[in-house]
């Protein structure tokens, strides 16, 4: 009776916050349903594509609506937090979750051939794991506790987890898979002992709370705070695959099903970097000092292996890994500057290299042979006998490399004229690097564009003749739009960017 008669005040829920991750989620539901209510039909796969379709437009949807709420020119009332403080509502976490949300539909919309080439169609499982991975990294980007940022970290992690090991024909597959867990499990306990640091240090784990805290307190002994911040800096490392923490990578995304491969490659770093930024500035820019020498040093690392270490593949899913590596190390450029423009340059290369990369491996998807190899041998003379697959690889490829008219050239100027305004020693140091990097990665970027245009094909014989040629001359229509979307945008955001950099302008609103 006593107990009765307490109330209990609960955080009011503002749906609209959450509702783009509801979306998701109940879509992922639906499609878990619709397997369980025709479980001994047929192939089902279309069908749960186009659930999923419904609940990634209706996902949109409420994102644009948050995005006129929380600017101005919608007449909205700026940004504002959630759930206690939880969650964080701004142009930031809209604009990544686009990013986020192209990515889902692209993979979604380019692994039906890729499924139905290896016999797995029938698995609306698969569907339901980009769903719900795709809603964590959603909460991620609107993460406004460390606590909340550990839980959309394994929620997001998770699905990836089995869809890197989801080819269970395939040894490499399964191995990519428990590499992947492994490591990732390493990473997440080493952020979760970062968050106990920070907490101990700061007594709380709300970021806005912490930036409270340090404002109006003098730590006497930072060192706690500091090591904190620093075991925050490797788990989150450790999706954005920086070096050093880039060893998962390669094997990684060479064994995983490769439209998972540009999934991972694409969405899982926006949303790293989208939790990167929002902790580095919301909870410890007073302490930048001591966190931008470790982002320095972990651009630089980056840039240089990353492209020092694509020369020498062989394999062309490798050989993009090492090459998703040297990206982040230029996205970390506008991210160590600090500054507006800085954070800018960022967002805007993230939501070009979503295009660039997917664009990529649907055409590793399309190449791909049976036992799913990707040597870069096997595009030799492709500039004569699949030229519109030529031209497009070679379109994304120049595109990575940083050559005009394509959104990779406007996308690397934006950071080298962050790094170039920021005026410090740190940030013309960054600059030469990353010139140095993109001079080195257009060479073995031009590399795969020599062996299609300046070398023959060699011919396979018998049975080996006409697989090769059922798969690399057949693209389904769900692919064909993915290749399109992705050649389109990476035009058009090399020659008209404007309204995409504003986009990114006003994404910032945050800080």
């Amino acid at each position: 009776m006593i107990g009765a008669t307490i109330p209990v005040h609960t955080p009011p829920v503002d749906w609209l916050a959450v509702a783009p991750v509801l979306s998701l989620v109940i879509a992922a539901l639906l499609v878990m349903m619709l397997r369980g209510i025709f479980r001994h039909t047929g192939n089902i796969y279309t069908a749960a594509l186009g659930i999923a379709t419904v609940g990634i437009v209706v996902c949109a949807c409420f994102l644009a609506r948050q995005w006129s709420v929380v600017t101005h020119h919608g007449h909205g009332h700026g940004p504002y937090v959630a759930l206690a403080n939880m969650v964080a509502i701004d142009g930031f976490s809209v604009f990544v979750g686009y990013v986020i949300l192209i990515a889902a539909a692209l993979t979604l919309l380019l692994s039906s051939q890729y499924l139905e080439r290896r016999g797995i169609e029938s698995r609306p499982e698969y569907v339901v794991l980009v769903l719900l991975a795709a809603a964590g990294m959603l909460v991620m980007t609107t993460a406004n506790d460390l606590i909340v940022v550990f839980i959309a970290l394994e929620t997001l992690s998770i699905p990836l987890y089995v869809l890197a090991a989801y080819d269970r024909t395939r040894r490499r597959s399964l191995e990519a898979g428990m590499k992947y867990f492994v490591l990732g499990a390493f990473s997440s306990a080493i952020f979760l002992y970062g968050v106990a640091l920070v907490y101990g240090a700061t007594g709380t784990t709300s970021l806005l709370g912490i930036a409270d805290f340090l404002a109006k307190t003098s730590l006497f002994e930072s060192g706690t705070l500091v090591a904190g911040i620093v075991l925050l800096l490797v788990g989150l490392g450790f999706k954005i695959a920086a070096v050093p923490f880039h060893m998962w990578t390669p094997d990684v995304y060479e064994g995983s099903p490769t439209p998972v491969t540009g999934f991972m490659s694409s969405a899982t770093k926006a949303a790293g970097f989208a939790a990167l930024l929002r902790v580095l500035f919301s909870a410890f820019e007073i302490y930048r000092a001591d966190w931008q020498p470790v982002i320095w040093a972990l651009a630089i690392l980056t840039l240089v292996v990353g492209s020092a270490a694509a020369i020498v593949q062989s394999d062309i899913k490798r050989m993009l890994a090492y090459s998703s590596i040297s990206h982040a190390g230029f996205v970390l450029i506008g991210v160590e500057t600090g500054t507006h423009q800085g954070l800018k340059a960022a967002l805007f290369y993230l939501l070009v290299y979503a295009f660039m990369t997917i664009g990529s491996f649907a055409i590793v998807t399309v190449v791909g042979r049976r036992d799913d190899r990707h040597r870069i041998s096997d595009y030799r003379g492709f500039g004569s006998k699949q030229p519109v697959i030529a031209a497009l690889l070679a379109l994304f490829l120049l595109a990575q490399a940083g050559i005009p008219p394509t959104a990779g050239f406007i996308a690397k100027l934006g950071v080298f004229a962050a790094a170039a305004s920021a005026d410090t020693w740190q940030g013309y140091s960054l600059l030469i690097v990353g010139v140095l990097a993109s001079v080195i990665a257009a060479y073995f970027y031009l590399r795969v564009i020599i062996v299609m245009y300046g070398s023959e094909a060699e011919e396979p014989e018998g049975e080996e003749a006409a697989r090769a040629g059922a798969v690399r001359l057949r693209i389904n229509a769900s692919t064909g739009a993915v290749l399109v979307v992705c050649a389109v945008a990476t035009l058009w955001m090399g020659i008209l960017p404007t309204v995409f950099m504003n986009f990114a302008g006003h994404a910032t609103l945050a800080f």
